[in-house]
């Protein structure tokens, strides 16, 4: 990479990099931007500009700076500022390779310790109705009622769900065996199998919700989720009807995009699932991230335990 080392020019070819070398997602890059913007601000205040002249001090005091906040930031949690210190690790290594830089101050600076964040799963009555929530009377109603099936069925991310064309789940019609293909994470790809309940919901969004949904906003698109204007909807907007119809279910739970993702692996392990199979299903890279649904399965069955044994307290 030709030219002064300046350390938004380095970020912006890192940014790049990350896009059309390695092929990360949108939200991927859109996060390392996040997170080395704060970067590039705290070199700023420092009246660093080359980031040659970076040192090992200048990263641990940035990961203070995150940790602690200050007037214009607010602190951030240790998982945050163990995601942004590891954005910054990875743009020096980027700098070394390319030559820009020799030395990757970066190195020796660890994360703060993050305590365990066993995931929120919702309790079998409680998804029961939430998927119970939307209205099978209107097109919103059916394709909310498929989206919600499918991510309890099939434990999807958001993302990976309205990121479906029609013709991603033709298949789903023709065989009942037939699995639904989906592209996680570094766009790994997975087979889920699709449950009776989400097959029947989506075959009603298809049939009679999504065409009357696209008649009336006079619009043709491939995306299998579409909004009222007829274009994809959005992941944000997804989440927002989530939250939307949980609230209508009179769930006071916390509610976030993964939150049935959450519930459909706690409920398989709570069935009797293999955890290997659960990694499989969720798209995990190592059992290791799976293995953290266990711990709430201990806790449920500790919880029960201590309600319902006479001598338990």
């Amino acid at each position: 990479m030709p030219g002064p080392a300046t350390v938004q020019r380095v970020i912006a070819s890192f940014l790049d990099h990350l896009t059309v070398e390695r092929g990360a997602s949108g939200n991927t890059v859109a996060a390392y931007r996040r997170d080395l913007t704060r970067y590039r601000e705290f070199l700023d205040g420092r009246s660093i500009d080359d980031l040659s002249l970076v040192a090992e001090p200048d990263v641990t005091a940035f990961a203070a700076w995150l940790r602690e906040g200050d007037d214009e930031h607010r602190a951030l949690a240790p998982t945050s500022v163990a995601r942004a210190l590891s954005a910054v690790k990875s743009l020096h290594a980027f700098a070394v390779d390319d030559g820009v830089v020799t030395d990757n101050p970066a190195t020796g600076v660890s994360p703060p310790q993050a305590g365990r964040r066993l995931p929120k799963a919702l309790s079998l009555d409680q998804v029961q109705r939430l998927l119970e929530a939307p209205d099978p009377a209107t097109p919103p109603g059916l394709r909310d009622a498929a989206l919600l099936e499918l991510l309890y069925g099939t434990g999807a991310r958001i993302t990976e769900l309205v990121s479906l064309d029609v013709d991603d789940v033709t298949q789903l019609g023709h065989d009942p065996d037939a699995g639904l293909r989906l592209f996680g994470k570094g766009r790994k790809e997975r087979i889920v199998p699709v449950g009776s309940y989400a097959r029947a919901a989506l075959d009603a969004w298809l049939v009679r919700g999504r065409p009357a949904m696209l008649a009336h906003a006079h619009a043709s698109t491939p995306a299998l989720f579409v909004n009222t204007l007829g274009r994809r909807l959005s992941r944000q907007s997804a989440w927002g009807l989530l939250r939307d119809h949980a609230a209508a279910a009179g769930i006071s739970a916390e509610i976030g995009p993964h939150t049935l993702r959450h519930s459909f692996a706690t409920h398989l392990l709570d069935g009797g699932a293999d955890v290997r199979v659960v990694q499989e299903l969720l798209g995990h890279a190592s059992v290791a991230t799976t293995q953290i649904y266990t711990l709430v399965t201990v806790e449920h069955l500790r919880e029960v335990f201590l309600t319902a044994h006479p001598r338990a307290r």
